[in-house]
């Protein structure tokens, strides 16, 4: 057993580390205050591979390992937590079309998103559909060279600002068997997107998507007819665990600032590190997100492996972004009046992790995964 990061998984978190701390963290607080999703970004990452980690050397990309793509985020989480969208939503998207798609169609699609110049987004909430995802309404209806789309999708992350998207409609009757996945352009006249006024992550453009009779061809189908929600899900125990590493990344950010803070802090005469009111709290801190860092390691381990990693995926989903938040949270009150002004990260961290203890599934679904796993589907809830 090996609790440690490789020779070369450590020279990439490094490297990763300095380019996120010289290109992304200038930009974290500016781009919030302005709500903007700045295309360059994506392109920055794309110069440093970090939106084809998962796509294959052929196609521009790495055909890096998950853990490897969870490092990434994590690093890129500690400098600018809202970037870290951008490798999860790529490397969602590149696994769906990598294990589903046609040859043609990963050589048409993936190319640009290795390069940064397409940035693709996932649309499968909808107003009345959220955990419920095998239920939604959005109708793909038949024509002579393809369908067309007709319905609302919302709450889509980087709405505002992708190109393309992979979007589950209905192809067939009720359940999951009737959801198809289609590859489509949200540059279409057809698409309408309404920007949402965030309490945090407003740089990544949370959006509403109307498609009002959007084309797509019968190449833009991802995989079987029918067989777009199993082919989507499959993909989220791997980005969950992303997920809780992005989140990681940004409280480890925020304590690193609470123990400097600790240590220049002079109170009654000596550093107020030196109180255990001070101390112990940051030591708790340090020990959890610890813990929950080794369960998302694990799960992208355990796909790398081959081996089924639900549960450790469902525990990193629930658990990081809950803990991220109170250490963030804790780490405000540790530096005090300093960290409640806009001037200091940590309040913006703390609001956009948040987001995460919604998106991509809620803490309640993941305990039910989890659940399920230990006491078997016949005596869990």
């Amino acid at each position: 057993m090996d609790y440690g990061l490789d020779s070369e998984q450590e020279d990439f978190r490094q490297a990763v580390r300095q380019f996120a701390t010289k290109a992304l963290a200038p930009h974290y607080q500016r781009d919030d205050k302005t709500a903007t999703f700045r295309r360059e970004q994506a392109l920055d990452l794309a110069a440093m591979g970090l939106t084809g980690l998962r796509i294959p050397e052929a196609y521009g990309g790495q055909d890096a390992s998950a853990v490897i793509a969870g490092i990434a985020t994590e690093e890129v989480g500690r400098a600018d937590f809202n970037a870290t969208y951008v490798i999860i939503n790529t490397a969602l998207v590149s696994d769906i079309i990598v294990r589903n798609a046609t040859p043609d169609q990963q050589a048409a699609w993936l190319p640009g998103i290795a390069a940064g110049t397409t940035v693709p987004c996932i649309c499968i909430t909808e107003p009345g559909h959220g955990t419920d995802a095998a239920s939604l309404e959005l109708k793909a209806i038949r024509t002579a060279t393809g369908w067309t789309l007709h319905g609302e999708k919302t709450s889509i992350t980087l709405g505002m600002a992708s190109d393309r998207a992979v979007v589950l409609a209905r192809t067939g009757g009720p359940g999951a068997r009737g959801v198809s996945a289609f590859w489509v352009d949200l540059h279409d006249p057809t698409v309408t997107r309404s920007p949402f006024d965030d309490l945090g992550s407003r740089a990544i453009g949370r959006a509403a998507l109307h498609f009002d009779g959007t084309p797509v061809g019968d190449d833009d189908l991802i995989g079987a007819e029918g067989g777009g929600f199993v082919s989507v899900m499959q993909g989220f125990d791997y980005s969950r665990a992303i997920i809780g590493l992005g989140c990681i990344g940004a409280a480890e950010a925020s304590l690193d600032e609470a123990l400097q803070w600790s240590r220049d802090r002079i109170a009654f005469g000596q550093p107020i590190g030196t109180f255990q009111g001070v101390a112990f709290p940051l030591a708790e801190c340090a020990t959890y997100l610890k813990g929950a860092r080794h369960i998302c390691l694990e799960a992208l381990w355990r796909k790398d492996s081959g081996l089924d990693h639900s549960a450790e995926a469902a525990m990193a989903k629930f658990w990081a972004p809950k803990l991220a938040t109170e250490v963030i949270h804790q780490c405000l009150l540790t530096v005090g009046h300093v960290a409640y002004s806009s001037d200091c990260p940590i309040g913006q961290r703390l609001r956009d992790v948040i987001g995460l203890e919604i998106g991509d599934g809620t803490a309640q679904v993941s305990k039910l995964v989890i659940s399920r796993h230990l006491l078997g589907r016949d005596f869990a809830p």
